[in-house]
């Protein structure tokens, strides 16, 4: 049986909750209610659940080291589970898109997300997947750091369950169906 290594990439504490930035813990949230997995306790600074998807093992984990740092849980986990960099994905949020858009990709650069450069640094490569969810761009006269540490509003919030629902779906997709699959199905204007 192989084994999955799936990462929603967030900030850890109360004050982060629904916040753009942890879009990412949401995904896994929702991804691992939807599929029962089971709390696991804690490795490699990551919060964890496990379980069994299409006959793969499924290992979600929600690093606890501030996003700056969440290659510290990741090189963790894929050396302590023996996962493959082909079977590690990293969900996280994208300034870059528009809200609510996804975009999956089998390896890349690590961008100007710096929880993205922590993995990439400390795995010593990027040949790792990733799902990309739009938060938007920064709107005018906001500064980046305020807007990614805010909380979704107006027609986003309303509209944020759909783009967790498509997340998550996407992620099942990727393990029952493979990345080439998912990625021709979820990589359109959303």
């Amino acid at each position: 049986m192989s084994t999955w290594l799936l990462v929603g990439l967030g900030n850890p504490g109360a004050q982060y909750t629904n916040t753009r930035h942890n879009i990412g813990f949401e995904v896994l949230d929702l991804f691992a209610t939807r599929h029962a997995l089971h709390t696991n306790g804690t490795r490699a600074q990551a919060k964890l659940s496990e379980g069994t998807i299409a006959g793969h093992k499924v290992v979600c984990a929600w690093p606890q080291t501030y996003m700056n740092r969440s290659g510290i849980a990741v090189s963790g986990l894929a050396s302590w589970y023996k996962v493959p960099a082909n079977q590690i994905v990293i969900t996280y949020d994208d300034l870059d898109l528009p809200f609510s858009t996804l975009r999956l990709r089998e390896k890349g650069s690590a961008g100007t997300h710096n929880g993205m450069r922590s993995i990439v640094q400390l795995l010593g490569h990027s040949d790792f997947a990733r799902l990309r969810v739009g938060i938007g761009k920064v709107p005018a006269g906001w500064d980046a750091y305020g807007y990614v540490l805010g909380k979704f509003i107006g027609a986003e919030a309303t509209a944020l369950p759909d783009a967790l629902q498509r997340a998550s779906d996407a992620l099942t997709h990727i393990i029952e169906l493979g990345m080439t699959s998912a990625m021709n199905k979820y990589n359109v204007n959303s």
